[in-house]
């Protein structure tokens, strides 16, 4: 017990009777908190009681417990020992916004990804039970969490399992956007006495108003008499307790600090890519009837809602399924649809065998609109995008594009549309730099290299984004004599060959410069090229390691990827 941070010392030494108190202190906290340092918000108001129900009566971090995705753990943090780090969370060096092994023994499983909490904390149990070791285990998921196929590959697992394990469903009918599909009405409308989970095996438990802390403490010590398999299902509201929140749910889902600690005229301007995308896509959809959009729970997120606000018939919310949301883009490009299928880079790490299997093996002509591709900032290690160069760089028949521009990712949305064979577009989070991109689609766009500055001493090869910092670098590097070709590389794959080994030949120093790690990406691909050939590739990237939560621009920093950096590699190869 001494040994029990402060927080959670204080709750469990409290009269039951003063918990609803105690909640509403918390959720004033974590509103003031959030507000000014940023996060997850709407997420984390909904769980307060639950929250102080499980830790009033487990005995964590003894008893395990595991958060699924990790947007709702603020308070858990807060309760844990991290108050007084909770300034720095989703910072560079500070707390992460997901629960992490590694920052406290009271986080005794990492999430960020969804649906993953029932496979853990089964395999938690199932370990202790080999173990003898007598202890509760906890998976909190929500209702949005429940639509991922890997949650009832769990629960089916689970249910037969005689494992002491119980699993609350947080019912607040949203994830980030209003829920789709079949299961949100079902559990809307179930039968308390005889639904799917007591049909599988599952002890069932209710509960009506997961806001009532003192009805929580008391059922959830009952549920906690029996050792077998249990849900218990408790409706919550997303946002509770912050009136702009419980009333726009999606708008109120994360909010940044800087809202509150920099003032609007200090933002960068511009317009972010994905709008770029959900725009562009609408215009595609104006011009052709069989253009339809797919996306796994991310309308907001993606700027699909766009296409589906004016084309509901032809834009589809699977749900969290990205395995389900690139095969069903499969399906439809085999009937004759031009399927633009946006799934964040991190998440189509889940849909890669479908990708290969359903899509590329078919040759089917499938659009998957990577967002978020690269360093994606403070969401950190479990969202950042930066292995798909890599993964998709070996599979057959797949293109990858890279925009470095708005500009350029309209022209290639529009391009791929006339593609026979699938192609990945991948682009970042955030805004980027041309402003002068809503113009008409541009028929003899071309996605051949674009020279962007000429040179003699080196040559730099730029993939996406990055050119922005490239150029940036070659402007520095010319104030220092040293003159570089700069060539903006539209398609990562296939690359063009003879052309790369053309470079080969007139250089001796070629720097390939990209947004992902360097481990099989696009500097790979040139190193491989020209592995027979005198010149010297040098790759800029990311490193093999663990790339932990900063900004984008202090990431870039970090690891020389900004113009400053690139400059200085340059020169020290050129002149060293």
């Amino acid at each position: 017990m001494n040994n029990l941070p402060e927080h959670i010392k204080r709750l469990r030494s409290s009269p039951v009777t003063e918990l609803q108190q105690i909640c509403e202190q918390y959720r004033r906290q974590l509103i003031e908190d959030i507000l000014a340092h940023g996060g997850h918000f709407s997420a984390n108001l909904g769980t307060v009681e639950i929250t102080i129900a499980l830790h009033y009566v487990l005995d964590t971090p003894f008893d395990q417990l595991v958060w699924d995705v990790g947007h709702q753990a603020y308070l858990h943090k807060y309760l844990t020992g991290r108050a007084d780090q909770f300034h720095t969370i989703r910072k560079k060096g500070g707390i992460s916004g997901f629960p992490k092994r590694s920052e406290s023994e009271f986080d005794d499983f990492g999430t960020g990804h969804s649906s993953t909490s029932i496979s853990a904390v089964l395999g938690l149990a199932q370990a202790d039970r080999i173990n003898n070791i007598d202890r509760q285990h906890v998976a909190v998921i929500g209702d949005g969490s429940l639509t991922g196929g890997q949650a009832w590959e769990a629960l089916n697992n689970a249910a037969v399992s005689e494992s002491n394990v119980l699993i609350i469903i947080n019912d607040n009918q949203m994830g980030i956007d209003p829920n789709a599909g079949a299961l949100n009405h079902y559990l809307e409308n179930l039968d308390l006495a005889n639904n799917i989970f007591s049909q599988l095996g599952f002890e069932y438990h209710h509960s009506e108003d997961g806001h009532d802390v003192v009805n929580l403490v008391e059922q959830l010590k009952q549920i906690n008499k029996s050792k077998k398999p249990r849900i218990w299902h408790i409706k919550t509201i997303k946002g509770k307790g912050y009136k702009p929140a419980e009333e726009e749910q999606t708008k109120w889902h994360a909010v940044k600090y800087v809202k509150i600690s920099e003032s609007v005229g200090s933002q960068k301007p511009g317009i972010k890519f994905q709008d770029v995308f959900g725009k562009t896509l609408v215009d595609l959809a104006d011009r052709y009837e069989n253009v339809v959009g797919i996306t796994p729970a991310m309308p907001s997120g993606s700027s699909m809602k766009m296409l589906m606000d004016v084309y509901p018939e032809r834009c589809f919310d699977v749900g969290i399924a990205e395995q389900h949301a690139v095969t069903f883009a499969a399906g439809l490009a085999a009937n004759g649809m031009k399927a633009y299928c946006n799934v964040y880079s991190t998440f189509l790490q889940r849909g890669y065998d479908q990708v290969i299997h359903d899509i590329c093996l078919q040759n089917l002509p499938v659009v998957l609109c990577l967002d978020r591709a690269g360093h994606v900032g403070e969401d950190g290690p479990t969202h950042h995008g930066l292995y798909d160069i890599s993964f998709l760089r070996s599979v057959p028949n797949l293109e990858i594009w890279a925009p470095s521009d708005e500009y350029e990712l309209r022209q290639m949305l529009y391009a791929a549309y006339h593609a026979n064979g699938p192609v990945a577009i991948r682009y970042p989070r955030g805004k980027g730099t041309n402003s002068n991109w809503d113009v008409e689609f541009d028929k003899n766009w071309s996605i051949d290299p674009r020279m962007i500055s000429s040179g003699k001493d080196a040559l730099i090869l730029s993939a996406g984004t990055m050119l922005e910092h490239t150029k940036s670098a070659v402007q520095l590097l010319d104030g220092k004599g040293i003159s570089c070709e700069l060539i903006d590389i539209k398609r990562v794959k296939p690359l063009p060959i003879d052309g790369i080994v053309t470079w080969g030949k007139q250089y001796s120093h070629i720097f390939c410069v990209e947004d992902g790690v360097i481990v099989g990406g696009f500097g790979s691909a040139i190193s491989e090229i020209l592995s027979g050939e005198a010149t010297r590739v040098h790759i800029l990237g990311f490193p093999d390691q663990i790339i932990e939560q900063s900004t984008r621009q202090e990431a870039f920093t970090e690891f020389g990827l900004d113009g400053a950096g690139i400059a200085q590699r340059v020169a020290s190869v050129i002149r060293p």
